[in-house]
């Protein structure tokens, strides 16, 4: 869930530009006046205090696989770099994981009601509304599930040994880093499942291997994803974040947010995946999706990136959500904070990987791009922002200004960074950083 510290960080990485969207789009009185997705956790009040301890709860126990299950996220393994001459290093990578009850969607009905009402279903209009209500019910039911903190699961490694994942702290997600002793080479593929498999209903985690030196994409994640819903056997289009880099929405607003959430179909920005596929056919690179959307989404937009563009590791906020203003927050409040300090994570990994950055002008990405640039000269290679002019909440002037992208830009080469609306206008400097 999202812990008290988790919210009051946001605010605090909340800049001038997040308040005033917020405060000019109406957030905070939309936020109190949305209804709470899922009842408090339910395990015993020992692991409940305890959990605050993260992995060193002396408390925890494994998960229990007749009531609990288990999300495997994907990584990217690496060789760490030394500054000095130094003997070449196992791969190792950050494994992340998350825990739920299984089973606990609870009737939301009401809540179905009070979205509906929202995002302007008129009440007594049929067909229209009762289709509509169906379509909001099917998406709103994953994510009423209650979180498991306090609890480890074992997993197989590549080579078959078994490691302990765990135990998760207040959030329910553990993560940490596990060393491979199997041999691999860069691009290579593995997985690492639970010994039970029957606990992990996403599968294992997917390991990709990236020397350290190379090219790497990091991008923005898509605000939409589609996901197979086993109920009616078919494909719902499902809107989740407001990084509009290559995916439509209906952001700023938070209105618009339930409404792509819940409600509408979306489609891929034109020509996009189209593009993506270039870069990964000429370049070859290893690829990161960054977004603020919570970890609760991963499955969701795992799917859709795996359908539609190339496959690489996604980074999403640590924090959970057990109500639909917490969701607001985390895609709206210290998102420039947040992607900052991912991508110097990823600076930590892969310091001598030559960068591309692609991003979009809805919210901060010029900002955190340009701040990376300046503080590790020579890692970031490329910038590409899309200049978003489709979205009718956002204030165009003022997030397409030139002198906005130069201000975030100061101090950063103009060879180096490129605004741009059609995709096609990219070809020509992506085949040029083959030359380099």
């Amino acid at each position: 869930m999202q812990t008290a510290f988790d919210r009051a960080r946001q605010l605090f990485q909340e800049t001038r530009g997040d308040r005033r969207t917020r405060t000019n789009e109406g957030f905070q009185p939309t936020e109190r006046d949305l209804p709470r997705l899922a009842p408090p956790i339910d395990i015993p009040w020992t692991q409940n205090i305890s959990s605050y301890l993260g992995s060193r709860n002396p408390l925890a126990s494994h998960l229990d696989p007749s009531t609990e299950i288990v999300w495997l996220l994907d990584n990217t393994a690496y060789r760490p770099v030394h500054p000095y001459p130094h003997s070449q290093q196992p791969w190792q990578a950050e494994f992340r994981a998350a825990f739920f009850k299984k089973d606990t969607g609870r009737d939301v009905s009401k809540i179905v009601a009070d979205i509906a009402d929202k995002i302007g279903l008129k009440e007594g209009s049929g067909e229209e509304r009762e289709k509509g209500e169906k379509t909001i019910a099917e998406r709103l039911q994953p994510f009423v599930d209650v979180v498991a903190p306090a609890r480890w699961v074992d997993v197989k490694m590549p080579n078959g040994k078994v490691k302990r994942l765990g135990p998760g702290g207040r959030s329910a997600t553990t993560q940490q880093t596990c060393i491979f002793e199997s041999e691999h080479r860069d691009g290579d593929v593995a997985e690492t499942g639970a010994v039970n498999e029957a606990v992990t209903p996403h599968g294992p985690t997917v390991t990709r291997f990236a020397e350290p030196e190379g090219w790497m994409v990091i991008s923005g994640m898509p605000p939409s994803v589609t996901w197979f819903s086993k109920k009616v056997g078919s494909l719902i289009q499902y809107a989740v974040d407001i990084d509009d880099t290559i995916k439509i929405t209906l952001t700023p607003s938070p209105i618009g947010i339930l409404r792509t959430t819940f409600l509408l179909p979306s489609e891929p920005v034109s020509a996009m995946p189209a593009l993506y596929t270039h870069i990964h056919n000429l370049l070859h690179p290893t690829w990161f999706y960054l977004s603020a959307s919570p970890y609760n989404l991963h499955p969701f937009l795992r799917t859709f990136l795996h359908n539609n563009y190339p496959k690489g590791t996604m980074m999403l906020r640590d924090a959970s959500w057990m109500d639909l203003s917490g969701f607001l927050m985390s895609l709206t409040q210290g998102t420039e904070a947040y992607k900052r300090e991912r991508m110097e994570s990823l600076h930590a990994m892969l310091p001598k990987r030559k960068v591309l950055c692609v991003g979009d002008s809805t919210q901060s990405d010029p900002e955190a791009y340009g701040d990376v640039y300046r503080k590790y000269k020579g890692w970031v290679r490329k910038i590409f922002i899309r200049k978003v002019t489709d979205v009718a909440e956002m204030d165009v002037e003022e997030k397409n200004t030139a002198e906005r992208f130069e201000k975030a830009f100061r101090d950063v080469p103009k060879d180096v960074w490129q605004v741009f609306e059609d995709p096609a206008e990219l070809y020509k400097a992506i085949d040029a950083l083959q030359a380099s």
